[in-house]
């Protein structure tokens, strides 16, 4: 019962540093953007927090289990995204004063758009958050049973829920950014002492019978450019334009950067998370390379293992007791950093582009404050439901994540730069493209097949694809259409 006290006492010692950490909240801007005084540091480590959850967690060691250092390739790509994020649409969210990425479509488009990427995140999130939460559920469920305990996921999501909504409906985002900090640490710690309990179980030596058999290849030039996402050309290409939506027109990740102190400060958490994330991918495929070497070289099938339990599977078995106890607690950080994000976010979103743009006015900051507490409320309870629709681990879930993510970045992002690189294009044309961009991506997603094997698209494609239908489409009906001058609809910050 050692593992379990040491989990519950993580549970209990998170909420309670992060409404340590955040203080007294006093306006809906301080909920949302903490008044932009957050260290870039924090919000760097916040961001990277954020976007690891427990798909990387445990996942990532399984992708490299079965295959190679190949996800480390996608850090490449991320970072070429990211700098390009920074340097562009970075100084449209500064400038404007806007607590959602998607005020700039107010601005540019009108209110219509702006509502319409709003719902669409709300929407995306809402089902990438679910695999996230019943991700973080896996190993629970698998601890649980050792002592004789058999929960549901949906039980198990419930409790997580529960805790994260205790810090994050209090705190707002000053308490997701110091315990995003907290959490990171933590799950980097427990990464790091399973490489360190691999090797003395294995010997130095794994490094170079794991090399020998391509585990530790990192750039791989054989794969099929359209199909694999862990091919060269399909992780940098498709990569820096996925990042671009993540990071750029996602207000997930959008909103960390907004509560930085200035323009650089911004500058440098989004730059500094690429460096962070590839350290990140490259600790977690050097578990799942070590991994191999230490089962000699058996395959998933022969253990009996999904992908997605081969390292929890070795957290419950391998690891002496109360050590394993901390590494899933670390899990548990990975899955309750991305929730508390994504929950205030969510909150965020409904509150600056749905209730403020349409009501047409700001009430009392203290008004702000409660509505946006009960937004958080509510969509933790409409998160767990979501959860609640995902129950099998066939298939590696950061895979079916960033999938899920992935169908509508393409919108998003060819939203943003169709505003930036077709001045003719108004509300009616960006909105026209927009839903063009969702519908051709959900083909690609669902109807699309490659070769004789008929093999799907890789995800990473799916964001250039929707940026090339957005512009297209887009910068025709803006041709077509009599010239007009874009109209430009001033959208004030949120609380005050």
């Amino acid at each position: 019962m050692i593992n379990l006290a040491v989990i519950v006492a993580y549970l209990v010692a998170v909420a309670v540093i992060g409404l340590k950490l955040s203080g007294k909240q006093r306006s809906a801007s301080d909920y949302f953007t903490g008044e932009r005084s957050l260290p870039w540091w924090a919000v760097m480590f916040s961001i990277v927090a954020t976007e690891t959850s427990t798909l990387t967690v445990i996942s990532v060691p399984g992708v490299a289990y079965a295959g190679s250092f190949s996800y480390v390739e996608l850090a490449v790509g991320y970072l070429i995204g990211r700098v390009l994020v920074a340097f562009v649409l970075l100084p449209l969210y500064f400038r404007g004063g806007f607590v959602s990425a998607y005020q700039y479509l107010g601005q540019r488009f009108g209110r219509h758009l702006q509502a319409l990427a709003s719902v669409t995140f709300l929407i995306t999130r809402l089902l990438a958050e679910g695999v996230r939460l019943f991700a973080g559920a896996i190993p629970i469920k698998l601890l649980l049973a050792e002592f004789g305990v058999h929960a549901n996921y949906f039980v198990i999501v419930l409790a997580i829920t529960a805790v994260t909504v205790a810090y994050t409906y209090v705190g707002g985002i000053k308490a997701v950014v110091w315990t995003d900090f907290l959490q990171m640490s933590l799950y980097l710690i427990g990464a790091v002492v399973c490489i360190v309990v691999l090797l003395r179980q294995t010997g130095l030596g794994a490094f170079a019978t794991a090399f020998d058999a391509g585990k530790l290849t990192v750039f791989n030039f054989d794969l099929p450019i359209l199909t694999s996402p862990y091919a060269f050309v399909t992780a940098v290409v498709g990569g820096a334009l996925l990042t671009m939506g993540s990071h750029g027109s996602d207000q997930l990740i959008a909103q960390r950067v907004l509560s930085c102190r200035s323009l650089s400060d911004g500058r440098k958490a989004m730059i500094g998370s690429a460096i962070a994330v590839g350290v990140q991918f490259a600790l977690f495929s050097l578990v799942g390379a070590l991994l191999w070497v230490n089962n000699g070289g058996a395959s998933l099938a022969r253990l009996g293992l999904s992908s997605d339990q081969i390292f929890g599977d070795f957290i419950l078995r391998g690891l002496p007791v109360g050590l394993s106890g901390l590494l899933v607690a670390g899990i548990l950080a990975a899955t309750m950093g991305s929730l508390s994000s994504a929950l205030n976010s969510l909150s965020n979103s409904t509150i600056a582009d749905l209730v403020q743009s349409w009501a047409g006015r700001c009430p009392a900051p203290e008004v702000m404050l409660r509505i946006a507490r009960w937004a958080t409320g509510v969509w933790a309870l409409v998160m767990v439901a979501f959860a609640s629709m995902f129950t099998t681990t066939d298939n590696p879930v950061v895979e079916l994540g960033l999938s899920i993510a992935s169908y509508t970045y393409g919108a998003l992002l060819g939203a943003f730069l169709l505003g930036l690189l077709v001045r003719r294009a108004d509300g009616t044309a960006a909105g026209i493209a927009f839903v063009a961009t969702l519908l051709g991506t959900g083909w690609a997603a669902i109807g699309l097949r490659i070769g004789a094997d008929a093999k799907p698209l890789a995800f990473p494609w799916f964001v250039p694809l929707g940026v090339a239908i957005t512009l297209v489409v887009g910068g025709l009906v803006a041709l077509l259409r009599p010239r007009r001058e874009a109209p430009v609809h001033v959208a004030e910050p949120a609380g005050g």
